[in-house]
């Protein structure tokens, strides 16, 4: 493999485009960018915001790819592969699968043994270069094909690596899903501040605002998520009163149950 891959992105929607944004603004050279969709106004704008190459034509991305990155979606990803195989087979690519659900076994099962496989579970939050995604690579990735696989997904937020495959299930309920969970908490206290006369714009501001704090600062700080709640929480407070009213409606076992349950949704899916 070249220093700078050359890379073939099967599946330009949102995860696929913004891997090709990612992989623009962190310096990999547009003429070394395939992107292919069967929407020829979408490649179309493809090429002319980003200068990389495009086609509705999967076979031709990928005829000269190092690296070539599935990003379609689940319910197509056998028909895409196999009509690939040949080709992967031929010229024996790094393949990288951000396809929800389709476990690395599937994978091989569409394009033929010994093929170097990396599975990854990006979040949506990648659309904005801020992601969260966890990679796991079959025995038969070498470290330089590591190494490229980290670069790539690097490229839109941060990444780590699982020890077992069956722990991106895990992912899929946590990080995959987690944005959506984030969502509805804001959603509900945006909606409780209305209720008690704060203006909308008011209350979304100040939501959206404390949320991107309280990240930052579990990002930022040393401290563990229990000290900064605590940091937060003043005896006898009015957070102390709301924490109580939080706990003694379990949320803990409302988040317990519902990766759960996510957990079992892609596991049934995979």
């Amino acid at each position: 493999m070249t220093n700078t891959p050359i890379i073939a992105i099967i599946g330009t929607g949102n995860m696929g485009s913004s891997l090709i944004n990612g992989l623009i603004k962190s310096g990999h050279p547009a003429h070394k960018l395939w992107g292919t969709c069967p929407n020829k106004e979408k490649l179309e704008q493809l090429h002319h915001y980003f200068h990389i190459h495009t086609s509705t034509n999967n076979i031709k991305a990928c005829e000269s790819a190092d690296v070539i990155i599935f990003a379609v979606k689940p319910q197509i990803f056998q028909a895409v592969a196999m009509e690939l195989a040949p080709t992967i087979q031929k010229h024996r690519p790094l393949i990288i699968s951000i396809v929800s659900g389709i476990s690395i076994n599937s994978i091989l099962c569409s394009l033929g043994k010994n093929i170097q496989v990396v599975r990854a579970m990006p979040n949506i939050p990648a659309l904005i270069g801020a992601g969260a995604t966890a990679l796991y690579a079959n025995t038969d990735v070498s470290k330089q094909q590591l190494n490229t696989a980290e670069s790539i997904l690097r490229s839109v937020g941060i990444i780590v690596w699982l020890p077992q495959e069956k722990l991106m299930d895990v992912v899929t309920a946590l990080s995959g899903s987690g944005p959506a969970y984030f969502f509805l908490v804001m959603e509900a206290l945006q909606q409780a501040a209305q209720q008690l006369g704060l203006p909308q714009e008011t209350a979304l501001l100040l939501v959206k605002e404390t949320a991107l704090g309280a990240a930052r600062m579990a990002i930022e700080s040393d401290h563990s998520l229990e000290e900064l709640r605590q940091k937060v929480t003043s005896p006898g407070g009015t957070t102390e009163k709301a924490i109580a009213v939080l706990e003694e409606n379990q949320i803990r076992k409302i988040f317990e149950k519902a990766i759960q349950a996510a957990v079992r949704r892609s596991e049934e899916l995979g």
